[in-house]
């Protein structure tokens, strides 16, 4: 009899021992695999991090090649056509040497060089973006005439581009007559009348001024 309560005895203790055994390992394991697993997310999101940052560098590289390219393209239209570019916030005004003979509205040969390289530019750094062709005359004649010339003028250098491939959609025109006198006064054949039979280029989208700005600042 007391035999065999010791052998209850030990068996209990035994089983007792296995279960604290077996109570142990499950924690450890569940310890373990927590830690595993909190590693894996810190490996995941370091290696996410790397790829945001790797992006970002990319993203800055291509930003800073394309306003190298936009300023030397920017510098070209200044130096080969003596073009005066004015950026804002949200516009850019390109005041172009494309100018008009005495009561006439008809696009000059020597004036497709300025309007084909402001296409080109308008294309690649300005897609999607409305352009307005503001057109101008001298003060000769009435205003009321002068409106309907400085309107014809800006049409006529609207449709041009056109035929360089800007959009048409995109495109506008509209006629000043001859107010903003870049020479007061010069009419007809007078000394610097020329400069106020012309165009101006206005291109408005958001932040193309911003983007304008920054090419034009020195490197």
């Amino acid at each position: 009899m007391m035999r065999n309560m010791k052998l209850a005895a030990v068996a209990s203790f035994a089983v007792v021992a296995s279960s604290g055994c077996a109570t142990k390992g499950y924690v450890n394991r569940s310890v373990n695999t927590a830690a595993e697993q909190e590693r894996m997310a810190r490996i995941a999101g370091d290696s996410s991090s790397a790829r945001d940052i790797a992006g970002v560098r990319t993203d800055v590289a291509t930003l800073r090649t394309n306003l190298e390219s936009l300023r030397s393209d920017l510098t070209a239209l200044r130096t080969e056509f003596g073009a005066r570019i004015t950026a804002m916030e949200d516009q850019v005004k390109f005041d172009m040497p494309v100018h008009f003979g005495f009561d006439d509205a008809m696009v000059r040969d020597q004036d497709h060089a300025a309007l084909e390289r402001f296409a080109k530019v308008a294309q690649k750094y300005y897609p999607g973006a409305k352009i307005t062709v503001e057109g101008f005359a001298d003060p000769a004649g009435t205003p009321r005439y002068n409106l309907q010339l400085s309107k014809r003028r800006a049409d006529a250098v609207r449709d041009y581009l056109v035929q360089q491939g800007l959009n048409d959609g995109l495109l506008a025109s509209i006629g000043y007559g001859e107010s903003r006198q870049v020479r007061p006064g010069a009419a007809k054949d007078a000394p610097g009348a020329e400069l106020n039979r012309r165009v101006v280029f206005v291109v408005e989208a958001s932040d193309v001024g911003s983007v304008t700005a920054m090419a034009a600042q020195n490197p």
